[in-house]
Parts: structure tokens; C-alpha cells; sequence
């Protein structure tokens, strides 16, 4: 598991490193200056330049600059052809990148003039002019210095490595202040810092390497972070299989889903469960949808309700959400005006948790007194149209800040919420955060979510926690994406290959 954190959290982890663990700076830079020349080695040998490659480093005043300066050096000890260019005023340059600038010209490192900059030659540029501590838009000589270096990229085709982060990427948020440099690597030291995983910033990223420079575990707990992210490495935390279990042991699933010529949310949301290892799932639903149900999956239970009939409806959700374990409520319900009473019943009888999706949440944004039932128990998985409908928040601005929109409705209501979108966040009533990185494009087609749905049920169903269940769930269904991305193609995966790759 990885731990994201804010550029202010990272400023207080290198600061304890440096002042309380007594770590030097310039220990943590060369660290720092090594793991980026390394990028850049591999990158000559990938684009078959090697040793002839011509590295550009481009340097601002502070110590991210001074990173670029070191790895620059570096890289001409190892024969390599180095320039850099220093932007910005010399008078505002920091200790280290002071310190950095004599070493390079004791080694008689080149130094570019403006001009000779602007028509710059190179196969590899080290982007060191911003590090995360960039709090205003870049402006002036600044801007033209980033605008020449596109250039200089686009002319000489050059491959462009970041310096912990992209130029122009706000470390906290993912904002483009102003203007920004894409990136094809971008190293970063420590802890991947939430901007870089967040939209629009992670546009800009390229591959991420996360590079460890010697930081204290120590510092981390001080300062804390801002989310975890989990990693392949973290699947092994899933529960295991137990060897004399049965169908009981691994957990029953009622999924509530499916209105008239609605089955297939019920049936994505019920193969979700059952791929992930829960042992019975159920779905109640609509008489309409009994036999294709029964044809698509017959290792499910299939119950129905009359919505015409209230009294016996209600007699039948009592008894099926006591049979369940875990309940999946909303995929595909519809908007007649019997789902406002069969969600209120299920809210206000189930004693177990609940995964609350598409309709199931469009009911409660048409009828908010229901959130009233809303317990740390309860999943919401919206996405963003739904998430603005449930806040009446823009989902413009549920994009520009997710991590704070989730934590508060968890906080106001106390559920886990996965506010879903191209980067998924989820949260819980304590602040808990987690920002999922996997997943690709293939996914964005009908049903994925339905799956996503059951695969978070069928965790709740194996015995994992609300929040980790939810985590782990998005990060499974992402995984199962990226999968069938790689067997069908971006644009051929469809919900069933989905649900077919969870856990492969």
C-alpha cells in the first residue's frame, strides 16, 4: 500500500527527516538526483539513443531545481552529453541549489544561455523547473521558459521526465496553474502526492515511479497522509478461501435490482457477487424479469415482488432481507413510485450492510428524508450526475474537488461513499480515504457499474469491513478492467468480460 499526501504533509515528512531524524539534505538529494538519472539511463537505452543521448535539464531557483542540477551532473559522470539552464533570478536560488551550481561547475557542467536555450537540442529533458511547493500560476519569463521547453520537446521529439512532479501541477489538488508541462515519467520522491492522481493533473504524469530516497516511516506518521492507495501487492489481504468452507461460509447476497426491461442490472450486479467468491446470491426483482434471468444465470436465486401489490411486496422485502447477509439495492430499479416505499422499507428493516447504487440513490436524491436511515453500514457507490443530483452540487465542481465532496457527505451522513469517475475516491464517516489508480477507459460502457455494485457485495459478503470492502472492490473491479482491456481491446470489453476478469 502506498500513502498519497498533500505537498504540506511532504513538506513535513522531509523536514522531520532532515531536522528530527537527522537526515542531510543533500543525502536526501542525491538520493533523489540518483533515482531520476537512473530513469533517464533506462529511457536512452528504451529509445535506442544510449549513451549518445543529450539530456536537457531545466532548472528552477528552489530545490526541486536543485534535484536537476544533481542529476544532470550525475549523468555527465556517466558519459552522457548534459546542458542546463537556469531560470529565474539567481538571487532567489535556495542553499542546496546553490551548493548544487558549484559542484556543476567544478565539473564543468554547461550551462545554456536564453539564447542558446531557445534553440536547444536534446533527446531527453529533465523537468526541474516546479516542484510540489508551486502555489500561484506560472506567469512571465516563467511561462515562456515552459513554453519554449514544449517546443524544444516538440522539435527534437524528446522523451520528458519530471522532477517529483510536472511543472505546473498543483501537488495538493491535480490544478494546472496556468500552464503545464506533460510528462512521459514522472519520478517522485517519498510518497506519491495527491495531484499527481488526481484529474486534471494525472493527465500530465505519464508513468509514475515513486522512488524511495530515504524518507523516515517515522516522518510519515508526524506529519500523516492524505489517502492510501492500494497496490497489486495489497491483493494478498483478500480473504481466503477457507478449505471445509460451504455456499453459507462465503456469505448470501440479495440483490435488489432490475425493473421491467431492466434485467440486466440485475444480472451484472449478481455475476459481480458471485465472481468474487460470495456463496449464494439472490435477486429480487420483477416477474418480467424471472425467465431471463433464470436463462443468464442459473446459479442465482431468483425471487419476485408484485410492485402493484404493497402489502405483499413489503411482506416479501422483510423476509428476503433477512435472509441476506449483504444487500445490493438500486441497479436498474427505475423511478415509479413504488421504489420510494420498497427502498424505505429495505433502509429501515435490513440489520446487515447495504450497497446503494444508480436508482437506489436517484430515489433518495428525489427524496432526501431517506438519508435519515443513512448508517456507517450503508455504501454509496454514485458517479458524479448522481453525486450532484444527492448535493446539488455542479458535478463541474464535484470534479474539481472530490476528495472534499466525498469526505463530507460521509461525514454528514455517515456512510462510505465511492464517488466513482475516471479516478475513484472513496470515504468513510472518519475521514479515511482512499484514491484508487486502477482502471482504464475500456470500463466506461454499460453494466460497469452494476458489476462494481456486486463485487463490493461480494467482498461485504466475505467478511470484509464497509470501507475496505469498498476499496478493495474498486480496486479489484479496476484490475478486472485493465484485464479485459488486454484481451478485448479498449473499446470490445463489455460488462460481462468485466465481471468474467474479477480477480484473473
Amino acid at each position: 500500500m502506498n500513502y498519497a499526501v498533500t505537498a504540506q504533509q511532504m513538506k513535513a515528512v522531509d523536514q522531520n527527516t532532515i531536522r528530527e531524524i537527522g537526515i542531510p539534505s543533500m543525502v536526501l538529494m542525491e538520493r533523489a538526483a540518483l533515482a531520476v538519472a537512473k530513469t533517464a539511463e533506462r529511457m536512452a537505452v528504451e529509445r535506442g539513443w544510449g549513451k549518445n543521448a543529450h539530456i536537457l535539464a531545466v532548472c528552477g531557483t528552489g530545490n526541486n531545481g536543485a534535484d536537476g542540477v544533481a542529476a544532470g551532473r550525475i549523468l555527465q559522470e556517466r558519459g552522457y552529453e548534459v546542458s542546463l539552464f537556469f531560470a529565474g533570478n539567481a538571487q532567489y536560488d535556495s542553499e542546496e541549489m546553490k551548493h548544487q551550481k558549484r559542484i556543476a561547475k567544478n565539473l564543468n557542467v554547461p550551462e545554456l544561455s536564453a539564447e542558446e536555450y531557445e534553440n536547444a537540442d536534446c533527446d531527453i529533458i529533465l523537468d526541474a523547473l516546479f516542484g510540489i511547493g508551486l502555489g500561484r500560476d506560472i506567469t512571465g519569463e516563467y511561462r515562456k521558459v515552459l513554453e519554449i521547453l514544449e517546443r524544444i520537446r516538440e522539435r527534437c521529439d524528446a522523451g520528458v521526465i519530471a522532477v517529483d512532479t510536472p511543472s505546473g501541477i498543483h501537488g495538493s489538488t491535480g490544478e494546472i496553474m496556468g500552464a503545464a508541462l506533460a510528462a512521459d515519467v514522472t519520478v517522485t520522491f517519498g510518497y506519491p502526492k495527491t495531484g499527481l492522481l488526481l484529474y486534471p493533473g494525472k493527465k500530465y504524469v505519464g508513468k509514475l515511479e515513486v522512488a524511495d530516497i530515504g524518507f523516515s516511516k517515522i516522518s510519515l506518521l508526524k506529519s500523516g497522509w492524505d489517502a492510501k492507495v492500494l497496490t497489486p501487492e495489497d491483493l494478498s489481504k483478500l480473504p481466503k478461501r477457507q478449505e471445509d468452507g460451504n455456499k453459507g461460509t462465503f456469505g448470501k447476497v440479495l440483490v435488489i435490482a432490475g425493473s421491467r426491461g431492466m434485467s440486466g442490472a440485475a444480472y451484472f450486479t449478481a455475476l459481480g457477487a458471485y465472481r468474487t467468491g460470495a456463496g449464494l446470491v439472490k435477486i429480487l426483482t420483477v416477474p418480467e424479469n424471472r425467465t431471463v434471468l433464470q436463462t443468464q444465470l442459473p446459479e442465482a436465486i431468483v425471487s419476485c415482488y408484485d410492485p402493484d401489490e404493497e402489502e405483499t411486496m413489503q411482506t416479501i422485502l422483510e423476509k428476503e432481507c433477512a435472509w441476506a447477509d449483504v444487500i445490493a439495492a438500486g441497479p436498474g430499479l427505475g423511478q415509479d413510485a413504488y421504489t420510494e416505499y420498497l427502498l424505505e422499507t429495505v433502509l429501515s428493516d435490513a440489520y446487515v450492510p447495504i450497497v446503494l447504487d444508480a436508482d437506489g440513490l436517484n430515489c433518495v436524491a428525489s427524496h432526501p428524508y431517506l438519508t435519515r436511515y443513512f448508517t456507517e453500514n450503508i455504501i454509496i457507490t454514485p458517479h458524479m450526475g448522481e453525486m450532484s443530483r444527492l448535493t446539488s452540487v455542479p458535478a463541474a465542481d464535484l470534479k474539481k474537488a472530490p476528495l472534499e465532496e466525498a469526505r463530507a457527505y460521509s461525514a454528514r451522513y455517515g456512510t462510505v461513499c465511492v464517488l466513482k469517475d475516471a479516478v475513484t475516491v472513496i470515504t468513510d464517516k472518519d475521514g479515511g480515504t482512499w484514491i484508487n489508480q486502477s482502471g482504464c477507459s475500456a470500463m466506461a460502457k454499460g453494466g460497469s457499474g452494476d458489476v462494481l455494485t456486486g463485487v463490493i457485495a461480494g467482498l461485504l459478503a466475505r467478511g470484509m469491513e464497509c470501507a475496505e470492502a469498498a476499496a478493495f472492490g474498486v480496486y479489484v473491479h479496476g484490475r478486472a478492467g485493465e484485464y479485459a482491456a488486454d484481451k478485448f481491446g479498449e473499446n470490445g470489453v463489455l460488462a460481462t468480460n468485466l465481471a468474467d476478469s474479477i480477480l484473473k
